[in-house]
């Protein structure tokens, strides 16, 4: 009982403190909040730190599934390089003309859900390019394809925003290809906490449809 109090005091102080919160329009001045001035500077980065992580939630790389296989190390297309990327990748509609038929993607989905997860629903599970074909990734390589569950911390759904934000950095010639390539097959989970950001999310509004991520 006598942490429930305390935890419910600290969430009504987090409250304030965040509702108290100058706006990003005043100056440096402005910007130290009222529980800095009153002496609780502690307290107040504790209170950034969590509003952050609830902005950009950390994604564990410890739960069951979260990250793929060891076998699963990404592969790459040599026809995509950083010098060709504007004539490539980054042409409107490369990643859906280069993406393998249906027919073969899903007979190899059926082989690593009977394999990997025998009698569970497929619809629960997405067949991933860990290196996007968007960034480059080989269009039909089991390197780089492996079962992501579309349910649960760290789904297919937060990996395809990565994706997003990586094609347009990379396209953008904000990120090199290699370093975007390298980031999400290395442990998306840690690229998504570099790369998608509440400032990119709020930048590109994830109009999917552009990149048609994998």
């Amino acid at each position: 009982m006598r942490m429930r109090a305390v935890l419910g005091g600290l969430a009504i102080v987090a409250t304030v403190a965040l509702s108290r919160r100058p706006s990003g329009r005043e100056g440096a001045e402005g910007k130290q909040s009222s529980c800095v001035a009153a002496g609780a500077a502690g307290f107040c980065d504790a209170v950034a730190g969590l509003t952050a992580a609830f902005r950009n939630p950390l994604l564990s790389p410890n739960q069951a599934g979260v990250l793929p296989p060891p076998g699963t190390t990404g592969a790459i297309d040599p026809a995509v390089r950083q010098a060709n990327i504007d004539g490539t990748i980054c042409r409107p509609g490369y990643a859906r003309a280069a993406r393998p038929t249906y027919a073969v993607t899903d007979a190899f989905k059926r082989h690593l859900m009977d394999v990997q997860h025998p009698g569970e629903r497929m619809a629960d599970y997405e067949l991933d390019h860990l290196i996007p074909i968007s960034i480059g990734g080989a269009p039909f390589d089991p390197r780089d394809l492996w079962l992501q569950p579309r349910l649960g911390q760290a789904n297919a759904g937060d990996k395809n925003d990565l994706a997003y934000v990586l094609w347009r950095l990379v396209c953008e010639h904000r990120v090199p290809l290699p370093t975007a390539q390298r980031a999400i097959s290395k442990d998306w989970t840690q690229a998504y906490a570099t790369y998608a950001t509440p400032g990119a999310i709020a930048r590109y509004h994830f109009r999917h449809g552009d990149a048609d991520d994998d």
